[in-house]
């Protein structure tokens, strides 16, 4: 079994801004045991930063590339891991 953490970070590109993209985000992030943030970026982006175990953070990357709401359309999605992070809960930042 391959649980050991691991963290991202992503941005977001396409129609995911006013689309209840960090909502649904939030809502992916709680049901798969995901900590971290969502954010909106100046550009029209998301960022999203998450923390987890590797396959739950598997299948939270998997669904944000297909997108969390129906109303989003995402056009690309850039992945960096990045060092672990100790983070409770799934917050949006302003």
């Amino acid at each position: 079994m391959n649980d050991h953490m691991k963290s991202v970070k992503m941005t977001v590109f396409g129609r995911v801004q006013g689309v209840g993209f960090r909502w649904s985000t939030i809502r992916l992030a709680q049901s798969l045991a995901i900590s971290g943030w969502v954010k909106n970026q100046i550009d029209g982006s998301v960022e999203v930063v998450a923390t987890g175990s590797e396959s739950d953070l598997n299948k939270f990357i998997s669904q944000i590339k297909k997108s969390p709401t129906p109303y989003a359309k995402i056009n690309h999605v850039d992945i960096n891991y990045i060092t672990n992070f100790d983070y409770k809960g799934f917050d949006v930042k302003y």
